[in-house]
């Protein structure tokens, strides 16, 4: 070996126990005393709402499991509602504005209501992404779920709904819409 490989090989193998004596010290790092890593089950960026997807965790507790189960369901298709509810007043609020209905506040008031009602029956087809059940020391049950509703779904049976008055149907166009609605979807990741 010569001596220029012989000083390159030796720089190669002292770069190489800095680098992993650097990557060990750091794995040694201690938490601090009295602090506890909490696990979050059904958390996390696969479970947040995407553009094709309205998703939200949520949990609940109890010392009945089924009653920490049904605090979890109901707290997450709260959350769920909010956040279908305010993409689709986002929607129905830059839809009408930028369409050529001749009484604003009106459709404005009609597209609202179509959007409760909506909201409401599509939130009991949301299904469960995730489920998790655990026990603390004390007995407790805590219950961790995620839901998930189809954007689709809630553009179609939105445009449903819309198809059945007479009134909207007339200057409604449902392309315009579809493409609306797109538009918050791809917000909601953002």
């Amino acid at each position: 070996m010569t001596r220029t490989q012989l000083m390159t090989f030796a720089g190669l193998i002292i770069g190489l126990s800095v680098i992993s004596t650097g990557c060990k010290k750091n794995k040694d790092i201690a938490k601090p005393k009295g602090e506890v890593e909490i696990v979050e089950f059904c958390n996390g960026d696969e479970y947040e709402s995407d553009k094709k997807h309205f998703r939200t965790s949520a949990t609940g507790e109890s010392q009945d499991r089924e009653i920490a189960k049904k605090k979890a369901r109901s707290n997450a298709e709260t959350r769920l509602a909010k956040t279908v509810s305010a993409t689709v007043k986002a929607v129905t609020d830059n839809y009408v504005s930028s369409t050529e209905f001749n009484n604003r506040e009106e459709a404005t008031e009609t597209f609202n209501e179509l959007a409760r009602t909506v909201v409401d029956q599509e939130l009991r087809g949301a299904i469960a992404i995730c489920e998790k059940l655990t026990q603390r020391e004390n007995g407790i049950y805590v219950s961790y779920i995620a839901l998930e509703l189809s954007g689709e779904k809630v553009a179609s049976k939105y445009n449903e709904k819309i198809s059945e008055d007479e009134r909207i149907m007339a200057e409604y166009n449902y392309e315009k819409f579809k493409e609306t609605f797109q538009e918050e979807m791809d917000k909601l990741r953002n």
